[in-house]
């Protein structure tokens, strides 16, 4: 007990008392209201700074939720858009149509080529898109060049003659660049 009462009497002694402090300074009025009205300007900039950051905050995190759902399935529909380019392998080692051919051949391909336009009709619907660049100039950003070869009549060079595969977009973004030769 006698250890509280002689900390107590320290903590006494040692806390000056307001009168030993000083006087505090009298501001008048008028210095009292732009001291205040500083003081408010400066929370008020503090408040517009946050609610700014939290603006541009809810837009990124917006637009990054947008992108998260455009593009999650990329990597299913590049293994779908496979599916879709073997789907057209298929129907190409058919042999061509001619006259007299077995009615059940020609049923054959006229099915698999519905199902086909079906299946890009779906993928499209999904944002995935299919583009042959056939006659257009090359572009390394969308398409992979292959082989070169001197252009034939009809195309200037640096255009692409002929396409391997197709190029595959999901939303704009690049899937499957296009597989090309290009005239030299």
């Amino acid at each position: 007990m006698s250890d509280d009462k002689d900390l107590k009497a320290a903590e006494t002694e040692a806390a000056p008392t307001a009168s030993e402090a000083g006087p505090a300074p009298e501001l008048t009025p008028e210095e009292r209201i732009a001291a205040l009205e500083a003081e408010a300007s400066g929370f008020k900039d503090k408040w517009l700074r946050a609610e700014a950051e939290m603006q541009n905050l809810r837009s990124r995190t917006q637009r990054e939720v947008q992108e998260a759902r455009a593009y999650a399935t990329q990597k299913f529909a590049r293994d779908v858009v496979e599916a879709a380019e073997n789907l057209r392998r298929g129907i190409d080692a058919l042999p061509g149509r001619m006259a007299g051919e077995p009615e059940v051949l020609t049923k054959i391909r006229d099915g698999i080529e519905g199902v086909e336009r079906s299946f890009l009709g779906i993928l499209e619907r999904n944002g995935v898109k299919r583009d042959d660049p056939t006659g257009k100039p090359f572009d390394p950003e969308l398409h992979q060049a292959m082989a070169e070869q001197p252009a034939p009549d009809g195309f200037a060079p640096g255009t692409v003659v002929t396409c391997w595969t197709p190029a595959w977009t999901l939303n704009g973004r690049l899937l499957k660049p296009a597989m090309v030769v290009v005239g030299r």
